[in-house]
């Protein structure tokens, strides 16, 4: 089953029909509010408005593992999320879409980001972040030529820097994003130490969503959609509110056209995607016959 989490102007997408709202209750504390059931033109999916559906949460105070765990438990094997960004490169102008395949995490260690400890020990490999499978299905859909899985894991997929057959916006693939812990934007300094570091966008949520992700043996594909510039180019007014919120409102539609797509597709590859024996199923090291009966619960949930 698919399941998207919506991020800052993703809330709520206005064909998603309600199907049925959902228990937000987990071992780990509530989902963020609005956990449901929706159709989007005829296909189930799972939906998380990652701050809630009032936006009422910091990206520091969201509930990253209870909204993983639910996903998963309800059935998810694809997760598709929407993030709002700032660019860090001239090239990735307000509107469009950067799909990251890479992650530099500069949050602070407050986040919870794992679902091992108190007994649970696993350790997955988070090199390849991403599903390769929902990266080229999603460079399909955009009107590139099918590529092999070997050039995908050698980096060696060529960017897409116009249109594509399917959207009427440009679509950026392959790219690194720096994850700071917010709610402030960057420095000037900071936004140009990302920059010197070859970092192409920067965020507030990625982290530690791809790590659990990853745990749960989701496959995981994030888009974002570029909001503003940081506040490294000095050539124009540096980020605001007001200026992030006027693009936001726009950016929904092209994201909904990118899940359309994505869900609706027909290719087998994607619709058989996994990431079900790169996670904890196979990454274990605790003696599951030492777990009490909550711990092998909660691994047969995320191992399922």
């Amino acid at each position: 089953m698919w399941a998207i989490i919506g991020g800052s102007g993703f809330e709520k997408f206005e064909d998603f029909k309600p199907i049925e709202d959902l228990s937000r209750e987990t071992p780990f504390g509530l989902t963020s509010l609005g956990f449901k059931k929706v159709s989007l033109e005829g296909k189930e999916l799972l939906f998380i408005p990652r701050h809630g559906t009032d936006h009422g949460v910091l990206p520091s105070e969201v509930n990253y593992r209870a909204n993983i765990y639910a996903l998963k438990k309800y059935g998810a094997t694809k997760l598709l999320t929407f993030s709002a960004v700032g660019s860090l490169q001239n090239q990735y102008a307000p509107g469009d879409l950067v799909i990251p395949s890479q992650y530099v995490d500069r949050t602070k260690g407050k986040r919870l980001a794992t679902y091992c400890g108190n007994g649970i020990v696993g350790h997955v490999s988070l090199a390849e972040p991403i599903s390769t499978t929902m990266l080229m299905a999603l460079k399909n859909i955009v009107g590139e030529q099918e590529i092999s899985s070997s050039a995908a894991l050698e980096h060696d997929l060529p960017e897409v820097t116009a249109p594509g057959a399917h959207f009427d916006f440009k679509v950026h693939f392959e790219k690194t994003l720096v994850v700071m812990e917010g709610p402030q934007f960057s420095t000037k300094a900071e936004s140009h130490l990302y920059r010197s570091w070859g970092a192409d966008i920067i965020g507030m949520t990625s982290y530690p969503e791809y790590a659990l992700a990853r745990e749960a043996g989701l496959a995981f594909l994030n888009c974002c959609f570029v909001t503003d510039y940081d506040c490294w180019k000095d050539d124009i007014p540096h980020v605001t509110v007001e200026q992030v919120i006027q693009v936001m409102k726009k950016n929904n539609q092209k994201a909904y056209q990118v899940a359309k797509n994505m869900i609706h597709s027909q290719d087998p590859k994607l619709l058989a995607a996994t990431e079900k024996d790169n996670g904890l199923k196979n990454a274990l090291m605790s003696d599951p016959t030492q777990m009490t009966p909550q711990q092998k619960e909660l691994v047969a949930v995320l191992t399922q």
